[in-house]
């Protein structure tokens, strides 16, 4: 059976699931997206998901065209629908049909897409064995430019790194911002252990606001452990006593060696 996906209201099978060629979330990258889980059957972290997607889409000037309990109902639905109960959802909401200018005053219709299905980032041998990932000269991007914080779907900067990263044989890399700081992966924020303390770059290091960074974080100030949310650099990552990284797609992935030097 098809998975069905949501477009604007109604259900297309996939292979019938269109939007024009002149939308300029195709033609330009102009759009906001979110990757959200679901365990279980229940949406994992929604609402905070749903708060990024609606900030996001502020920051570039786009009204989402309906509120975000019925953006959840349509989630939900399309979940329903598809039979799916672990799962990742992809949300898009692009800026629309326009011209062939950049002048998003010419776009109308908003397209909300709603994809469900799943999701293997990595094998599971690496999971269990961990990641080998190397620093990328490709800088994340500078927030005065196009703010990390935005998820817009213009991925061009993340993919320039992931293409170095594979280059050089690794499938996850690690990006510094433009003062030579770890920002974080071309998919996942980058966490360290040392001496028993959680760190982290802060948000103003260029990262993306991850969600299944702040479950870390939140989950981890619980049980009592301090986090610590600092500036941090290459040497610190090659001092760690242990390094992860957090992605709603890669969920948690111990990482084992960076830039040849082995972690712990």
């Amino acid at each position: 059976m098809s998975f069905k996906v949501y477009i604007n209201g109604k259900l297309y099978d996939k292979e019938d699931a269109k939007i024009s060629v002149y939308d300029h979330g195709l033609l330009y990258g102009d759009g906001v997206f979110e990757g959200i889980r679901s365990y279980n059957g229940k949406v994992f972290r929604l609402r905070e998901h749903l708060d990024r997607l609606w900030n996001s889409a502020k920051a570039i000037w786009l009204q989402i065209p309906m509120s975000k309990d019925e953006m959840a109902k349509a989630i939900e639905d399309t979940l329903r629908v598809n039979g799916i109960s672990d799962g990742y959802i992809r949300v898009i909401v692009t800026r629309g049909v326009g011209s062939l200018g950049l002048d998003p005053n010419h776009c109308h219709d908003p397209q909300v897409i709603i994809i469900t299905d799943h999701i293997a980032l990595y094998p599971p041998e690496i999971y269990e064995k961990g990641l080998e990932i190397i620093t990328v000269s490709t800088l994340r991007n500078h927030p005065a430019a196009l703010s990390p914080r935005i998820k817009s779907l213009n991925y061009l900067n993340n993919i320039l790194a992931k293409i170095e990263g594979l280059q050089a044989g690794c499938i996850e890399a690690m990006m510094l911002n433009h003062k030579g700081e770890v920002a974080e992966c071309t998919g996942d924020n980058l966490f360290l252990v040392r001496s028993g303390r959680l760190l982290t770059p802060p948000i103003e290091a260029g990262i993306l606001e991850g969600v299944t960074r702040q479950a870390v974080i939140d989950l981890a100030r619980e049980s009592g452990r301090e986090v610590l949310e600092i500036p941090l650099t290459k040497h610190d990552v090659y001092i760690a006593d242990e390094c992860f990284l957090t992605g709603t797609a890669a969920e948690v992935v111990p990482v084992v060696k960076v830039d040849s030097r082995i972690i712990g």
